[in-house]
């Protein structure tokens, strides 16, 4: 239900990042309450590019609000600048309606959060736990294959969010103005270490997976033979050495705050992923 000063809906809403994780997810829910949507991404039309700031511009070009995350991540050095830049440019631009995605415990994305919160925009920040889903889309999932994952990661607990949850809850402060200037830090409803998460997994598709704590110098040693990126390597170095160490080992009610209800448990993403068969190598993805 949206309040009766809700925005309109006869323009579409920018998803910035809308292939990704939580942008696609997002979309969905808007296409499922008739909300016109673009989709904000280098293959999009117009296409947009991060890299390419002659891109911004027509992307928001006669859209009424906009989702944004930051690729690859808020976290890395630079993001900043570039998250203010373009929230001034949507401002500037008759684009008010903003909704960021951060980063729990990460001092750049929280830097990000107090330019974007200056802008001008009527804003929103979901603050973001670990997603569930890193475990089946992407970045873990190969190591669930060969049945063993190794990170630089011991006995922290750490609140894992389904990734449906923070869609909801962006979905519903992009179509309702009541969530405007609110922060929502989201949380999963209880902690998991990487190895209760594992070992949770390999229950669900009956696998021998094993979780097994490397040192931060084997993971870098890891990170370089697959020839990432520098700026990739540098972030997830500062993920599992640096926000992986206890800082956010506690629980956050945004979820029930922006919706009314209580976040999805791990248990049910795992029973739902393992459902698909992605963990048995049947199939790519959800």
């Amino acid at each position: 239900m949206t309040s009766s000063n809700s925005i309109s809906t006869a323009k579409p809403i920018l998803i910035v990042g809308g292939t990704g994780k939580t942008g696609r997810r997002v979309a969905q829910r808007l296409a499922a309450q008739n909300v016109p949507v673009r989709i904000g991404s280098r293959s999009g039309n117009p296409a947009f590019d991060w890299e390419d700031r002659n891109t911004w511009l027509p992307a928001l070009d006669g859209v009424k609000a906009a989702y944004i995350t930051y690729y690859p991540d808020i976290a890395i050095p630079g993001a900043t600048q570039t998250v203010e830049a373009f929230a001034r440019l949507a401002v500037d631009n008759g684009v008010k309606r903003l909704v960021l995605l951060s980063g729990r415990g990460e001092h750049e994305a929280q830097r990000a959060e107090t330019a974007f919160q200056q802008s001008g925009a009527d804003w929103t920040i979901v603050r973001a736990s670990w997603f569930a889903q890193n475990f089946s889309e992407n970045v873990m999932l190969a190591s669930i294959l060969a049945g063993e994952l190794a990170l630089p990661v011991g006995d922290v607990g750490e609140p894992f969010i389904d990734a449906n949850d923070i869609a909801d809850v962006v979905a519903a402060a992009l179509t309702d103005d009541r969530h405007i200037g609110e922060l929502y830090e989201v949380t999963g409803p209880r902690l998991l270490t990487f190895a209760d998460a594992t070992a949770e997994i390999a229950s669900a598709v009956k696998r021998d997976i094993r979780y097994v704590t490397i040192t931060p110098e084997q993971f870098a040693q890891g990170l370089a033979q697959e020839q990432l990126p520098p700026e990739i390597v540098g972030l997830l170095n500062e993920l599992f050495t640096q926000v992986l160490d206890g800082r956010n080992e506690y629980l956050a009610d945004g979820v029930q705050r922006a919706l009314g209800r209580a976040p999805r448990d791990f248990s049910h993403y795992v029973q739902e992923t393992a459902a698909t068969g992605v963990w048995s190598g049947i199939s790519e993805g959800q």
